[in-house]
C-alpha cells in the first residue's frame, strides 16, 4: 500500500458526491470498478496507467503549469488551471502535485508552445469560396444521412466506414474522401449513432433533413463547437485561434492528428476559408456568441420550390430545391445529379419504393401537381398509376396457425415465379395450396421481396396494410452519460469514522499480504511507546502476528496499541 495514496483517500472522503461524480467522468473510471473503499479509489486514481490516460487531456496550460512545478518541487500557482489539476486528482489541496504524478510527468517532455496568431478576416472571394464549401457539406451529409436511412452503414471494429462502403458512397456521388470528416460532423450534431456496428441515423436527423439551408448549417456548426477537445474550447464558450490547435494538447500522441482533422472539418463548413482566414460568420462563433447564419446564407443560391416534369420522367429543379420538397421527392424518384440545378428521374422502382414507404397514388398525384410548373406529363401519370395497381399483388403476412410467414397473390404466376426464384432461395420457400410459406420472419421476407422487385404488400392478420420501415431511426445520437452513483454510494458504505484506524489497517494487511518487514510503534500500559521491528506474518481477529528480528520470538500484537507503522526497505 504506497503511503502516497492517503492524502488522496482523505481529499475523496471529504469530497462531495458531486464532485466525485466529475472526478470519476473526467477520469473515466468504470462504473464497475472493483474499489472498496475510498483509499482504493485513491491508489487507482494514482496507478501509472489511470495517470497516463489522463495527462494526454490536459491543455497546454494545465501541462505547463503540471511540469513547471515537477520540475521546481513546487506548488502550481493559484489559478484556474490550478484549480483544474486539483479537481481531476493530480495536485494536493495545497497545490503540489501527488508524488506518483510527479513521477509520471517527469518523465514528459516539456510542452511545446505556438504563437496564436489571431485569424485574418477573409476577403470576399475567400468567403464566397467559403460559403459554396458549406453549401456542399450540407447537401453532401443530407444524402448521406438518406443513404444511410434506407440502408445503415457497416462500421470496423475501430469505428471506421469500410472501404466498400465508401466505394458505394462514392458512387452514389458522395466525395469518398471526406467521408469519414462528413460522418464526424453528423456525430457531433446527433445526427448519427454507432448501433451494433452499424450507422443508423436518429430521430433528429428526421428533422434535420427537413429544415431549411440555414438550419441544417447552424446545426451543424453548433454541434461541431460542443463536440471541440476541452484544450481547444475557451471557458466562454467559443475556442483558441486555430493556429494553436495543434499543441492544444501537448502529453496526446495524437493531438496534432486530430487538430488536423479538426481544421479539415471546419473548413468543410465553411468556418475556415482559403489561407486559413476567417469568414464574417465564424467570428461570434470563436468568441463563443450565437449562431448567426445569415452572412453566409446571403452568398447561397437561392432556393425554389418548384420543379419541371419532363416527358421522358425526368425532373428539373432549376434551383436549388428546398430540403422538406427535395426528401419527399427523392422518396418517389431518384436523384440523377446534385447541383444546383439537380435532375431526378421517375421509374417502376422509384414509384414502388414510395408505395413502400405509405405514399399512395393519389398522394403522389397531389404532391407533384403542386411542385410542378408544368403540370404532370401523361407518361408520368401512367407510371404511377400502373405501379400503384400492381403495388399489392403480393402479400406476405403471418399464418396465426402455424406461425410461418405466408406469401399470397392473386396472380398464380407470380407464386410460380417466386418459387423457383434463385434470389429468394435463402428464405427457404414451400408451397402450401396457393401460397408460399418459410419459417423466415414476415419482416425479412417482405424486404426480401421488395429487393427482388415483387410488388410485395405487408399486412397483419386482419389483412391492412402495414407501411414497412426497414431501418428504424437510433432512439439517440448522444452517449449516455455514466452513472457513478452506485460506486460512489459503495466507497461512502466502506467509510469508517476513523480514517487513522482505517489506514492502519490497510497498511498491516499489506505488509502481511508482501511478507514485509515493518517498524511498529507499540503504545504501553504505562502511556510510553516501543518500537519493535516485526516480519509481518499474519492479521486476525484484531491482532497482528510477526517475527521479532531482534529478540528473534513470535509476538502477537492487540492492533488498537499499535501507535504507527511503517515498511522497512529490504
Amino acid at each position: 500500500m504506497s503511503t502516497h495514496a492517503r492524502p488522496l483517500a482523505e481529499w475523496l472522503a471529504a469530497a462531495s458526491d458531486a464532485d466525485l461524480a466529475d472526478l470519476f467522468a473526467a477520469r473515466r473510471v468504470r462504473p464497475d470498478a472493483g474499489w472498496q473503499d475510498f483509499f482504493d479509489a485513491a491508489e487507482g486514481l494514482l496507478d501509472q496507467g489511470s495517470l497516463a490516460r489522463i495527462l494526454p487531456t490536459l491543455s497546454s496550460a494545465e501541462a505547463t503549469a503540471l511540469h513547471r512545478a515537477v520540475e521546481a518541487d513546487a506548488a502550481v500557482p493559484a489559478s484556474p488551471e490550478r484549480t483544474a489539476l486539483e479537481r481531476i486528482a493530480l495536485l494536493r489541496p495545497d497545490g503540489i502535485p501527488h508524488p506518483p504524478v510527479a513521477t509520471a510527468v517527469s518523465d514528459r517532455e516539456p510542452p511545446e508552445h505556438a504563437e496564436a496568431t489571431s485569424p485574418t478576416a477573409s476577403t470576399e472571394t475567400q468567403e464566397a469560396h467559403a460559403a459554396e464549401r458549406a453549401f456542399t457539406t450540407v447537401s453532401a451529409l443530407a444524402d448521406l444521412l438518406l443513404l444511410a436511412r434506407d440502408k445503415p452503414f457497416a462500421l470496423l471494429t475501430g469505428g471506421g466506414v469500410s472501404a466498400s462502403e465508401k466505394r458505394l458512397l462514392g458512387e452514389a456521388g458522395v466525395a469518398s474522401d471526406s467521408i469519414d470528416d462528413f460522418i464526424a460532423i453528423a456525430a457531433s450534431a446527433g445526427l448519427v449513432h454507432a448501433d451494433e456496428r452499424r450507422l443508423r441515423i436518429t430521430a433528429r436527423a428526421e428533422d434535420w433533413l427537413r429544415s431549411s439551408v440555414a438550419a441544417r448549417w447552424s446545426e451543424l456548426v453548433t454541434g461541431f463547437r460542443a463536440s471541440l477537445p476541452r484544450g481547444i474550447r475557451q471557458g466562454d464558450g467559443g475556442w483558441i485561434a486555430p493556429s494553436a490547435w495543434a499543441h492544444a494538447h501537448p502529453w496526446d500522441p495524437a493531438g496534432a492528428e486530430r487538430a488536423e482533422a479538426l481544421r479539415r472539418r471546419a473548413r468543410l463548413l465553411g468556418l475556415l476559408a482559403d489561407e486559413g482566414t476567417e469568414p464574417t460568420w465564424t467570428g461570434p462563433l470563436r468568441r463563443g456568441e450565437g449562431v448567426d447564419p445569415e452572412p453566409l446564407t446571403r452568398l447561397l443560391p437561392t432556393e425554389v420550390d418548384r420543379i419541371f416534369l419532363q416527358n421522358d420522367l425526368s425532373a428539373i429543379s432549376p434551383g436549388p430545391l428546398a430540403p422538406a420538397l427535395d426528401v419527399r421527392l427523392r422518396t418517389i424518384a431518384s436523384r440523377e445529379s446534385a447541383a444546383q440545378a439537380s435532375t431526378y428521374r421517375f421509374s417502376p422502382e422509384s414509384v414502388a419504393r414510395a408505395l413502400v414507404a405509405g405514399e399512395t397514388e393519389e398522394s403522389m398525384v397531389d404532391f407533384l401537381e403542386t411542385l410542378s410548373l408544368t403540370g404532370i406529363p401523361q407518361p408520368l401519370r401512367y407510371l404511377v398509376a400502373q405501379t400503384a395497381q400492381r403495388h399489392g399483388l403480393v402479400q406476405v403476412s403471418t399464418d396465426p396457425e402455424t406461425g410461418r410467414t405466408r406469401i399470397e397473390s392473386s396472380d398464380p404466376h407470380l407464386i410460380d415465379a417466386m418459387s423457383v426464384d434463385q434470389t429468394l432461395r435463402p428464405l427457404a420457400l414451400s408451397k402450401h395450396v396457393a401460397s408460399l410459406t418459410t419459417r423466415v420472419g414476415r419482416e425479412t421476407v417482405y424486404w426480401a421481396l421488395a429487393d427482388a422487385r415483387y410488388p410485395a404488400t405487408l399486412v397483419d392478420e386482419d389483412g391492412s396494410v402495414i407501411t414497412g420501415e426497414r431501418t428504424p431511426v437510433a432512439e439517440t445520437g448522444v452517449p449516455e452519460a455514466v452513472d457513478h452513483g452506485p460506486l460512489i454510494a459503495a466507497l461512502r458504505a466502506h467509510q469508517g469514522p476513523d480514517a487513522d484506524a482505517a489506514w492502519l489497517d490497510r497498511e498491516l494487511d499489506a505488509a502481511v499480504r508482501a511478507r514485509a518487514l515493518l517498524r511498529v510503534t507499540v503504545g504501553m500500559p504505562d502511556g510510553s511507546t516501543r518500537d519493535l521491528v516485526l516480519e509481518a506474518t499474519g492479521l486476525s481477529g484484531g491482532r497482528l502476528r510477526g517475527r521479532d528480528r531482534t529478540a528473534d520470538v513470535e509476538r502477537t500484537l492487540p492492533v488498537s496499541s499499535i501507535r504507527a507503522a511503517s515498511v522497512i526497505a529490504q
